[in-house]
């Protein structure tokens, strides 16, 4: 089960004025049970929207089914939950570069079984796989 709560009185934050756009904060409440043990999670969300629940909830829930994927699919695949890069721009370059990996690896038209992770492994350890996703072959 899932409520959406919008507001628009922006005077209730701690100063609103730091998001120019800001037009209204929502609160999204959840509730879940699997295998008998229920969990409840409330989010906090601020947007340039006007205050309409059904929208709001609308564009939260498009947000959360690309964003669960991806990182999720980042996490299996990169492990980067536990990379703590936090020099200069390496965190950001670093993801570049994942997402183009990633991006090779869902393009390559060859079946394999394992899936993406098993393609990490078989570049890591293959001069003729690394070209051929490259192109060079």
């Amino acid at each position: 089960m899932r409520r959406c709560y919008v507001f628009d009185q922006l005077d209730s934050l701690d100063r609103p004025q730091r998001w120019p756009d800001l037009a209204c904060f929502a609160v999204v409440e959840s509730e879940r049970t699997v295998a008998g043990k229920t969990t409840r999670e409330r989010r906090f969300y601020i947007s340039s929207l006007p205050a309409d629940a059904e929208r709001l909830a609308s564009a939260v829930r498009q947000h959360w089914a690309v964003e669960n994927p991806l990182h999720w699919c980042m996490d299996v695949v990169f492990n980067d939950d536990q990379v703590r890069l936090r020099t200069r721009h390496a965190a950001h370059n670093l993801a570049l570069l994942k997402q183009m990996v990633l991006n090779l690896f869902r393009l390559d038209p060859t079946k394999r079984r394992g899936g993406i992770k098993a393609r990490r492994l078989l570049a890591a350890s293959s001069d003729h796989y690394r070209a051929q996703l490259l192109g060079w072959t």
